[in-house]
């Protein structure tokens, strides 16, 4: 089977074709695939999806797909990598932080059914599609806020469609409590406490996760996770009943020497001298 892959981080193509020019294939990259008119079948992971003007599909990096067209089939393919939604991160709204959109991409849900979008809705997709295209020109599409805005707003379609089609939409915000009783109970395992982590465990998007902690504690997460286990070691070595070397071990340090430089950077003295 065909794997595509995709360097730039948003690539849109508009073509009309009586034969569809690619095999099952699967990709590197996110489509949006938009049909302007035409109808045939869809072979999405399987399944055989019939479609037709005004339809919307969204395949993710896990599927494979291939369009078997029964009459001419206009499409507009919306595709970007990881780091499209990544690098625009500052036009995010707090919503994409727990429903992000290749988190909708992913929705297993949305590979066996044709979304159904109601009026007003469907002509909105059009309107929003046309306007894509239209900007589409412009060398500066990838890092357009008037594209990124457009596209943001498709994702919002697809949700109003899951709604009236009662498919549940994944995703919530996560209590902040949680989150600072998460890192409290795992700062001596430094794998758990890493970003990539505990942005899984609470379902944020890792991409988006640190954003998110400093909107919400006024800190950024590097600094919180430092200060905080500064602070136990500190606590530590104050006692005196602890051998550096335990200590260094029990914060998932390397080795003593690893914890000395640890601590030195963070306070301007060795543990050595601190504990005196």
């Amino acid at each position: 089977m065909k794997k595509l892959n995709q360097f730039d981080t948003l690539v849109i193509d508009e073509f009309e074709e009586e034969k569809f020019h690619l095999p099952v294939h699967s990709h590197t990259y996110y489509e949006l695939i938009y049909i302007i008119k035409g109808s045939g079948i869809h072979h999405l992971n399987k399944n055989l999806i019939p479609y037709c003007e005004g339809d919307l599909f969204a395949i993710s990096p896990d599927d494979e797909h291939y369009f078997d067209i029964h009459d001419s089939t206009r499409f507009v393919f919306i595709k970007f990598t990881d780091s499209y939604f990544s690098l625009n991160k500052n036009l995010a709204t707090d919503d994409m932080l727990y429903n992000t959109p290749e988190q909708f991409m992913r929705e297993k849900l949305l590979k066996e059914t044709v979304l159904k979008l109601d009026e007003p809705c469907r002509t909105i997709l059009h309107n929003t599609v046309r306007n894509i295209t239209a900007y589409n020109s412009r060398k500066d599409v990838s890092v357009s806020p008037i594209v990124f805005y457009q596209v943001l707003s498709i994702f919002g379609l697809i949700r109003e469609a899951m709604k009236t089609m009662e498919l549940p939409a994944k995703g919530y915000a996560p209590d902040n409590k949680q989150v600072i009783a998460y890192i409290h109970q795992h700062i001596y395992c430094p794998n758990k406490v890493q970003v990539k982590a505990i942005a899984a465990h609470f379902n944020i998007a890792q991409s988006y996760f640190s954003a998110w902690f400093k909107r919400n504690f006024e800190i950024t997460y590097r600094d919180y996770i430092n200060n905080l286990r500064t602070q136990l070691i500190e606590k530590r070595i104050a006692g005196k009943r602890i051998p550096i070397k335990q200590i260094a071990h029990e914060f998932g340090f390397t080795d003593e020497s690893h914890l000395s430089n640890y601590f030195k950077k963070r306070t301007n003295m060795k543990p050595s001298a601190y504990g005196k």
